[in-house]
């Protein structure tokens, strides 16, 4: 089994934005950057991202807080340095060393088609050393020497290129000590070094919608009129007394219910209310909340069902859906692919449920309650 890494440069300052904060943290559709791009390889083995110096705990909280991931994925913030590849250099010390691949990818690239990181994998499994997804060129291109054209180019020669990048892992680890040896270059990208090794680089297809966000006009126009947005929440109910405990649309005998308008049902809760929050729909309360009686004991799996009606009445599809589920009862492992079945069918993508407890600490590790976090991405239905 191939074991994959994928490190995200963030330690970029972001000046010109213009928001006063590191370019990583400022929100694209209500989400931090870098847990949007960081998000996109949650099924990896190892993500490292880089932060700017004194921002590394901000990262941790962020991406522990909103990237839902299996169990098994390892997530490291590492500081970043003065260079990209001085970052870049820094993150691949803590790659673990049975790591096969390694993709490198900006965090300034958050909506990058799932499509063009698995061509870059299966361009890898198929033998490329290196790849890189490219766009063509479609405007003219000219030399220009101290404001005069010198020279026109044939732009069927040259391509733009995008991230991920990706590598076998020996390949980027011997081009960065081979830098490193001569003084890291400030290389714009990863296959700048590799090439310079003598390695051949592979292209891949990129994708239009892979835009970079350098300025304040890349980040209004990274909407793309509302293409693409992503939604977070978070959910928390008491148990209480009676009652037989619902639970990710699942019922769970001998586990008293959670106290709640509807049935109390965190999980399903998280879920509708980032489904809602991306789609500008408003939050939970405001659809189903204490002032609409007829929502008063029902099931949440309704609620998620009119939620996703809400949804495709404004136009949206939902693409991505995952939860994760915190408390010490009940033991969720073995019905899990059972509340993913049911939770999949109504929201029509597949859903993804983690589970997790807090080491006995808090109100969950006291078996007070439960809590649920939910992060969905969402697109216009004519984008399709």
């Amino acid at each position: 089994m191939t074991v994959r890494a994928a490190i995200i440069t963030a330690a970029g300052s972001g000046s010109r934005l213009g928001w006063g904060i590191p370019k990583a943290l400022v929100p694209v559709d209500g989400v931090p950057m870098v847990a949007v791009a960081a998000s996109l390889f949650a099924d990896f083995d190892t993500i490292i991202v880089t932060a700017p110096t004194g921002f590394e705990s901000t990262f941790i909280k962020i991406l522990e807080s909103i990237i839902e991931r299996p169990t098994s994925t390892t997530v490291l913030v590492v500081t970043g340095g003065a260079t990209r590849s001085e970052s870049i250099a820094q993150a691949l010390a803590h790659v673990p060393n049975d790591a096969d691949v390694i993709l490198v990818h900006d965090a300034a690239r958050p909506f990058t088609p799932v499509a063009v990181i698995n061509r870059v994998l299966d361009a890898l499994a198929g033998g490329a050393d290196a790849v890189v997804p490219v766009e063509p060129v479609t405007d003219s291109l000219k030399r220009v020497i101290d404001g005069v054209v010198t020279e026109h180019l044939d732009r069927s020669e040259f391509a733009r290129a995008q991230t991920p990048q990706g590598f076998r892992a020996s390949v980027i680890r011997d081009a960065y000590a081979s830098a490193s040896a001569a003084g890291l270059s400030a290389a714009t990208d990863d296959v700048t070094l590799v090439a310079g090794l003598g390695t051949a680089v592979v292209v891949v297809d990129g994708d239009a919608h892979n835009l970079k966000i350098t300025t304040a006009e890349d980040l209004r126009g990274s909407h793309r009129g509302g293409y693409s947005r992503a939604g977070f929440a978070s959910d928390t109910h008491a148990f209480g007394t009676s009652g037989e405990l619902a639970l990710a649309g699942l019922i769970w005998p001998n586990h008293p219910a959670l106290v709640g308008h509807s049935d109390g049902d965190a999980a399903i809760h998280a879920l509708a209310d980032a489904f809602l929050s991306a789609a500008g729909l408003g939050d939970l309360g405001a659809q189903f909340g204490t002032d609409r009686p007829e929502w008063k004991g029902a099931s949440s799996v309704q609620l998620l069902r009119h939620s996703m009606q809400l949804l495709a009445d404004a136009g949206w599809v939902p693409t991505s859906a995952q939860v994760q589920i915190i408390g010490n009862q009940p033991r969720f492992a073995r019905r899990r692919e059972e509340a993913q079945e049911l939770l999949t069918s109504v929201v029509g993508v597949p859903v993804f449920i983690s589970a997790t407890t807090t080491d006995g600490l808090g109100f969950t590790g006291r078996g007070e309650g439960i809590a649920a976090t939910a992060m969905v991405l969402i697109e216009r239905g004519d984008a399709r």
